[in-house]
């Protein structure tokens, strides 16, 4: 998932591999009196299918690209098909073996903030090779991001730049750091507020699932192929609510608890945010735990920070934490380290391995080189604008969080109690959500078990650190066909750690003929792809 307020780390490898989750969700705004904040969201607008399907005129994305690119154009207000359109940016890889191929498969990446056009091409070979052969692999822009119709705030990079450079990296520490955070913030919401309130209004994911039912419609496929990952978990089981009878084959990676998202669709302020109640600050925990325990099992040579057993290199990590709370290294924080430990756990290879040398190198006292990651393919625009704004769009006007910042203070501090360090970075990140300036007009709480016309792949992964294994049994149970596959395995989602040729298969099968792995199916990491191994 992708987090507005704690780094935007996970936005280059991590958020061009799996897109993160964090986010944020409800608020209190200026302008929305209290008894607006708690009523329950409107019903949603009706499906549409008088709305045209837009139409794809699809083009090589450049000259000799593999990709072909297309804008396709959509109701801003799906109720309201009359009034302002707004662009989507979609891509395609065709099916490399036209004479098998079944149709198109349609990936959600992530996010929400996760731009489809530069994750899915960065990662295409990540998708098994059958799924390759046999679909037209189709990704977007959603709404509110990137190359299509953005939520954009600020009047240019250096301005935004600017805005970043005054809050505090990973999350506030200190009275003065969550003044200037939240100032932060509230600035933000502002700003957005005078951009474009329309557009604020319209980015939610039953937005963007009637935007996905357009988008199959135009592609000419009778019912959808769909691979969602993290935050395009909700979106899968949006859309399979809202459209059941166009299902044909949907896999969920890596899911967030529905319930937790819509905060059982209760009236009333939350107590806590949807992170919490997701759990990613305990799966996260779990995550660095398991991390530091196979570290510490492994000689230096293979993991640089261990200290030669699991207890001494916990107590290692535990060390560089309160010396960086007193003493940075450089940049080097201690929040900006908890958030780059979290977001370094999201791609097991090479990701585990390259966290355990920056740790080891603040230990020693010096200052680790940023992370580099391998550029994004040119396929149709170079790297679009990604702001803390567009994740926050989606996220604060979907999903419902605390009003009041002064409470994120007392959340971060007793979910560390009980999580550790990662646990001030999840409860920080949805605070950006307490000042946001709209709710959604056409937001989805469920209920979520309608029948589909098939059914649906959910796929858990036990060390996640951010969607928990336990968020995956809750959308298997939610939904009202599912089974569960289980990934023993670590990292943030299934697909893009690609580590376990048991998954892939599986999904395949699945996508290509429906059938389902067997009740209870739980597959491990190939052996050279175990961490430190």
């Amino acid at each position: 998932m992708s987090v507005p307020g704690a780094t935007s780390g996970h936005r280059r490898r991590a958020a061009a591999v799996a897109a993160t989750l964090a986010g944020s969700a409800l608020l209190t705004a200026p302008g929305l009196s209290a008894a607006a904040q708690s009523a329950p969201s409107p019903p949603p607008a009706p499906a549409s299918p008088s709305v045209t399907a837009p139409r794809l005129d699809w083009s090589p994305c450049k000259p000799g690209s593999p990709y072909d690119c297309a804008t396709a154009k959509v109701p801003l207000d799906h109720s309201a098909p009359a009034g302002r359109t707004i662009d989507l940016a979609v891509v395609r890889r065709q099916a490399t073996d036209p004479g098998k191929r079944i149709g198109t498969l349609f990936v959600n990446p992530g996010g929400p903030g996760g731009p489809g056009t530069v994750q899915v091409p960065q990662n295409y070979d990540a998708f098994p090779r059958e799924l390759r052969e046999r679909f037209d692999i189709v990704s977007w822009d959603p709404r509110g991001i990137g190359n299509s119709t953005a939520v954009n705030c600020f009047d240019s990079s250096k301005e935004a730049d600017a805005w970043a450079a005054a809050k505090p990296g990973g999350f506030p520490v200190g009275e003065k750091e969550r003044k200037a955070w939240i100032d932060a913030y509230e600035d933000l919401g502002r700003r957005c507020e005078q951009r474009d309130p329309d557009l604020l209004r319209h980015v939610s994911t039953a937005d963007t699932a009637r935007d996905l039912e357009l988008l199959r419609r135009s592609v000419g496929d009778p019912r959808l192929n769909y691979l969602g990952v993290s935050y395009g978990t909700i979106l899968g089981a949006t859309y399979a609510n809202l459209f059941p009878g166009k299902v044909r084959a949907m896999v969920l990676d890596s899911n967030i608890d529905p319930r937790a998202w819509t905060n059982g669709a209760a009236p009333g302020e939350p107590r806590t945010t949807t992170l919490l109640r997701m759990g990613s600050d305990r799966t996260a925990a779990a995550t660095l735990d398991r991390f530091l325990d196979l570290c510490g099992s492994a000689p230096t040579s293979r993991c640089a920070f261990s200290a030669g057993s699991p207890e001494a290199t916990r107590d290692k990590f535990d060390q560089l934490m309160r010396r960086l709370r007193e003493r940075p290294v450089g940049p080097w924080t201690y929040a900006k380290t908890v958030a780059d430990t979290v977001n370094g756990l999201y791609i097991v290879n090479p990701g585990w391995t390259d966290l355990a040398q920056r740790l080891q190198e603040l230990s020693q006292g010096r200052a680790p080189k940023p992370p580099v990651y391998p550029p994004p393919p040119p396929v149709a625009q170079p790297n679009p604008y990604l702001g803390d704004e567009q994740a926050a769009s989606v996220w604060c006007s979907d999903s419902p969080n605390p009003s009041d910042p002064a409470v994120y203070h007392g959340l971060a501090e007793d979910s560390a109690r009980r999580n550790g360090d990662a646990g001030r970075f999840w409860a920080w990140a949805a605070e950006p959500c307490a000042t946001w300036p709209a709710r959604s007009a056409d937001r989805y709480d469920g209920p979520w078990n309608t029948p589909t016309a098939h059914p649906v792949l959910v796929i858990g992964t036990r060390y996640d650190p951010s969607t928990p294994y336990a968020g995956a049994r809750a959308m298997s149970r939610e939904l009202a066909d599912a089974r569960l596959l289980t990934n023993d395995g670590y990292g943030h989602t299934a697909l893009f750690n690609n580590a376990s040729s048991c998954i892939s298969a599986y999904e395949s099968r699945y996508f290509v003929d429906g059938t389902l792995p067997p009740p209870g199916t739980t597959c491990r990491p190939d052996t050279d792809e175990t961490p430190f191994g």
